[in-house]
């Protein structure tokens, strides 16, 4: 494992895939959009999308695909499918719920920084109970620059008033690792199964979830 400059101060969630398994519900929506056109959804569109805000994702849909919509028709399209399964398939990814009792016990600072958008993030995390749990959420309002850029871990590391090496990130897609480790943070790849594919290069480890005691142990360096 590489070694850090500094102890942890502060950690910082991504949301999607990482805190709840809305990459999966996402996968589902995807490949409804493009069931409905006629096309497929494969898993070199699915790894080219992920982790990037929805307006980049939405692009490069349309573009994978030479699809005559537009941003905003396929958005629309996207709320009215997904609303239909976050009332029954939204969780909390495992070890997700243990790892924030435990970051709450040592007193260390938490926060999510997500591409997705303020009232998606809002009520997604306020649907798993676990909205109050952080010191502040960022999303792509907060940023003009998207993941794989560094700027919202940089402005994470600023609100939390610690250098980026004394930050942990926990992120499940390569462009969320490549904006944490350009910020000079601490990287731990949490992937599922949607990402298991993506080049994780700059992180400490790749664990197997929130639950893998490493993380734990990281805490303690």
């Amino acid at each position: 494992m590489p070694q850090h400059h500094a102890r942890i101060r502060a950690v910082v969630f991504d949301l999607d895939g990482l805190l709840v398994n809305t990459e999966e519900l996402y996968q589902h929506v995807g490949s409804e959009l493009l069931r409905r056109r006629g096309r497929t959804f494969g898993p070199d569109l699915l790894d080219a999308m992920m982790g990037r805000p929805q307006q980049v994702s939405l692009r490069i849909m349309i573009d994978w695909h030479g699809l005559a919509d537009t941003i905003e028709t396929l958005a629309a399209e996207t709320r009215e499918i997904f609303a239909g399964l976050l009332d029954t398939r939204l969780e909390t990814m495992p070890g997700a719920v243990p790892l924030l009792d435990d970051l709450s016990a040592r007193g260390l600072p938490h926060a999510v920084a997500t591409s997705s958008g303020p009232d998606f993030a809002a009520d997604v995390l306020g649907r798993v109970g676990i909205r109050d749990r952080f010191a502040f959420v960022l999303t792509s309002a907060d940023v003009v620059r998207g993941k794989p850029d560094p700027e919202i871990y940089r402005t994470a590391a600023s609100r939390l008033d610690v250098a980026p090496d004394a930050m942990l990130v926990l992120e499940d897609s390569e462009a969320g690792c490549r904006a944490a480790v350009a910020a000079g943070a601490v990287v731990v790849a949490v992937p599922g199964g949607h990402s298991r594919r993506h080049d994780f290069s700059g992180a400490a480890f790749v664990a197997a979830s929130l639950a893998d005691p490493r993380v734990g142990a990281l805490l303690e360096c």
